[in-house]
């Protein structure tokens, strides 16, 4: 089982990571960070594999850690 870590207040909710997760973990929060965006998050915990696909698609590197 993999983890992931998101700095919501980096993240742009531009969902890029959403689309490349092959294990559907990620999903754009309900609720917005400061900036008034509605960042991503990891729902589907259990289901990270860490192959880290999601942070190497993110453009603003908000997400800062993927662990296997």
């Amino acid at each position: 089982m993999g983890r992931v870590v998101i700095d919501s207040e980096k993240c742009k909710g531009c969902l890029l990571c959403v689309e490349v997760c092959p294990r559907n973990v990620l999903k754009k929060s309900e609720t917005y960070n400061s900036k008034g965006i509605y960042p991503v998050y990891a729902e589907n915990k259990n289901n990270c594999i860490g192959c880290a696909l999601c942070a190497k698609r993110c453009p603003d590197m908000a997400i800062t850690e993927v662990y296997r």
